[in-house]
């Protein structure tokens, strides 16, 4: 859609913040949105998207798809997530891959705008359940620079794999530093037993 591409090159014209991005993955990927500090964030994460090209899927709390204006956030992509159940959301998004569905997935492991003590792990299950790519997506207030880092493959090995994505993000700063929370999953914590993917 023609639409988009241009509407990024405003956000990015308009914009204090330069669009710095490598390339991601040619047809789908996870796509980590991070440091995710600000309401902000989401108009980011569509102007880097479409600046690429690619139309995201994303997982946002089902009340903003509520009327009157739940369509505007379907039609962007959105897909609800009852945070309070949240059923089986990663397999089902994992199923939808393996049926052959191809898309681009934002997630936000830090699953709000608040300081936390962890990452959520669903970004970790689906890109290896889904054997997907994953790409480091980046706001950094420091640099005033947002895009795509680097794609990377997980192992299975989840602190290795983390320690990849810690290097990334140790200088990144959100638009509201101190409400980052640093990557870091709960599987970690587990000794040896969390070596492996959750």
């Amino acid at each position: 859609m023609i639409v988009r591409p241009l509407l990024a090159r405003v956000f990015w014209a308009l914009s204090r913040y330069r669009f710095r991005s490598e390339q991601p993955p040619a047809e789908a990927a996870v796509l980590i949105g991070a440091p995710h500090t600000s309401n902000w964030d989401f108009a980011f994460m569509l102007a880097i998207a479409w600046s690429h090209g690619i139309s995201p899927r994303w997982l946002g709390k089902h009340t903003l798809f509520k009327p009157p204006f739940g369509w505007v956030m379907h039609a962007l992509g959105g897909i609800p997530v009852d945070r309070a159940h949240p059923g089986n959301l990663v397999g089902n998004l994992v199923a939808r891959v393996r049926s052959g569905q191809r898309f681009y997935l934002v997630v936000t492991p830090e699953g709000t705008r608040g300081r936390r003590t962890h990452w959520k792990s669903g970004f970790y299950r689906i890109a290896r359940d889904a054997d997907l790519p994953v790409v480091l997506g980046f706001v950094d207030s420091a640099t005033r620079t947002a895009g795509f880092g680097p794609t990377i493959r997980l192992t299975g090995d989840v602190v290795a794999d983390m320690d990849v994505v810690r290097a990334f993000y140790a200088d990144k700063r959100g638009i509201r530093p101190d409400d980052f929370t640093p990557p870091r999953l709960r599987e970690e914590d587990a000794g040896p037993a969390g070596r492996t993917a959750p």
